[in-house]
């Protein structure tokens, strides 16, 4: 436990000095703040964040999460320092964990900036807590999976660009292509859909629903993720 704790703090600390953090923090709050201010804060607009939660949400996290940790494993296999990390007394399993922790931290500091939105809403009319509570465990669980897919294919390829590449990739299919495809489909496809649709789950945490299944769903896919880049790394250790 303290080896993750110490990987994590190490990626977390990365964060903060990377260049690319800071420009995907200024991607992640100018294309949610220009989301909320045409979508929410307009005259006649209900005073929630559910619009801007439910769909604009997710678009930009498709974006911002692969390109905040493409170079989680990808930049220790092109610099080399792999094999550094890999001749410490740590198993693979502290290193994904360590990592995927670290960029767990700062993808809360990018949380706590939405955090804005609701203290805006907030001199209009009353806010709901129960329902922002609700929105926040929803983000938290959606940016989780994400990151765990996007580690994934970083521990995949040294390459950087191939990594937000197939990351994007899967998860707009996960999360766009399968809600959209079960809402156009009948029976069993439908609900085989419905089932792997990252937006279907998500949906009922906008609404101020707290499902456990939804819990469930997100928090063992992050698992079968985090499983899979262990693994993976298991391999590429013994190459």
């Amino acid at each position: 436990m303290q080896n993750i704790v110490t990987m994590a703090r190490r990626e977390l600390g990365a964060f903060f000095l990377s260049p690319i953090a800071y420009a995907v923090n200024a991607i992640f709050l100018f294309t949610i703040g220009l989301a909320f201010a045409l979508g929410t804060f307009k005259s006649g607009a209900e005073a929630s964040l559910r619009d801007m939660l439910d769909f604009w949400m997710l678009l930009i996290l498709v974006f911002v999460l692969p390109m905040l940790c493409m170079r989680l494993m990808s930049e220790e296999f092109r610099s080399g320092t792999i094999e550094t990390l890999m001749t410490a007394p740590v198993t693979e399993a502290e290193v994904i964990f360590g990592k995927f922790f670290g960029a767990l931290g700062f993808y809360f500091v990018l949380l706590a900036t939405v955090l804005l939105f609701p203290i805006i809403l907030a001199s209009f009319g009353p806010i709901d807590l129960k329902l922002l509570l609700c929105h926040y465990i929803g983000m938290v669980l959606v940016g989780s999976l994400y990151i765990a897919v996007s580690l994934f294919f970083s521990t995949l390829t040294k390459h950087q660009v191939v990594a937000v590449l197939f990351s994007f990739s899967l998860l707009a299919l996960m999360t766009f292509a399968s809600h959209a495809l079960a809402t156009q489909l009948e029976g069993w496809p439908r609900v085989v859909l419905q089932q792997i649709s990252i937006r279907t789950h998500y949906h009922d945490f906008v609404r101020g629903m707290l499902d456990m299944n939804h819990c469930v769903f997100f928090i063992t896919t992050t698992g079968f993720f985090l499983f899979l880049s262990v693994k993976l790394l298991e391999v590429r250790r013994w190459q």
